[in-house]
């Protein structure tokens, strides 16, 4: 076989390796960032999704030595900031304040998907959680989560429980509690939140879950009963109130959870970059201190491939609590 020429194995490996820095290789990151940032929120200003991005995002401008400009696209559900943020040049500088329901949820609720939260996004941190608690009103003659599913089994369909919404996450959340329980609970929508837990504190409906931050005031004003907590673990808010997979809810786990994503193609260093800032900031007391001021639980820092993979298995597990439920928005 022939020598190759030293000067072209030069000139092939030069063109190589500029093709590779071309598409994201260690060189995309070197300087970056140059110019203001977009985080996108896919929900109105003042909510607690808001409120955190705010927060990150000041944080980030500060470590970044950029401004990061917060632009809040509600609509859908939080479906048109996220398609937004899907469609938004791959280059580091526009970012998605993702939730459980822009991520896992809404793509299987909607009728019709405006982006696919895996082909889409690229994952970049993680940050926190919020559980719900199961509340059920005071005449309801059960002290203990034991106590209310043999209730509930015992009259199928006698109970009902409230939600912000068909679709709403509070209603999943009571979904999957009705399959991994096995008890036939009677799902009443509410437009938003509130009113669902006026009418459970005025006794019009039997039970709600509800963010554990809002609920704790009417708990311990002795107007609702918590039998519950949604996560894996208890919350240190609450920390008395014990887990429903530890009270025989085998299995269980549904929280709202927040997460950065950027869109598909970002490159792979600007992605570890932006990684690696957040997960320092999120080690800081003050971040920490304002996630909890927000009813927010941070979450251990993951990596882009593990919320990747959490990602994946949300959006999985909705997926058939969707189909198993009938839920759906057109």
């Amino acid at each position: 076989m022939r020598d190759i020429p030293a000067n072209l194995i030069f000139s092939c490996g030069a063109m190589l390796l500029a093709g590779w820095i071309g598409w994201g290789g260690p060189a995309a990151a070197q300087g970056y960032p140059t110019k203001p940032m977009r985080l996108i929120v896919p929900f109105a200003a003042g909510g607690s999704t808001d409120v955190v991005a705010r927060t990150l995002g000041q944080k980030l401008s500060e470590v970044l030595g950029q401004q990061m400009v917060v632009e809040n696209r509600p609509g859908a559900g939080g479906s048109l900031g996220a398609e937004a943020a899907a469609k938004a040049a791959p280059d580091g500088y526009t970012l998605l304040l993702g939730t459980s329901g822009t991520l896992a949820i809404n793509p299987n609720l909607y009728a019709k998907a405006l982006y696919d939260p895996v082909r889409d996004f690229a994952p970049v941190a993680l940050l926190g959680s919020t559980a719900y608690l199961l509340l059920v009103h005071p005449s309801v003659p059960a002290a203990t989560l034991q106590e209310f599913v043999a209730l509930a089994r015992s009259k199928p369909g006698q109970f009902n429980y409230g939600s912000a919404g068909n679709g709403s996450t509070g209603h999943l959340v009571g979904e999957l509690f009705k399959s991994l329980a096995g008890v036939n609970l009677t799902h009443v929508p509410y437009k938003g939140q509130a009113p669902a837990m006026a009418d459970l504190i005025g006794g019009q409906i039997h039970a709600l879950f509800e963010p554990v931050g809002t609920a704790l005031p009417q708990v311990r004003a002795g107007k609702v009963k918590a039998l519950g907590i949604t996560g894996t673990k208890r919350s240190s808010l609450a920390p008395e109130i014990p887990t429903l997979a530890e009270s025989g809810v085998a299995n269980y786990d549904a929280t709202a959870w927040f997460a950065v994503v950027a869109p598909s193609g970002t490159p792979g260093d600007i992605v570890a970059r932006l990684n690696g800032e957040i997960n320092k900031l999120l080690r800081t007391p003050d971040m920490q201190a304002k996630l909890v001021a927000q009813q927010v639980e941070p979450l251990p820092p993951a990596t882009p491939e593990q919320l990747g993979a959490h990602i994946r298995a949300e959006v999985a597990k909705w997926a058939k609590v969707v189909k198993d439920s009938g839920a759906r928005v057109d």
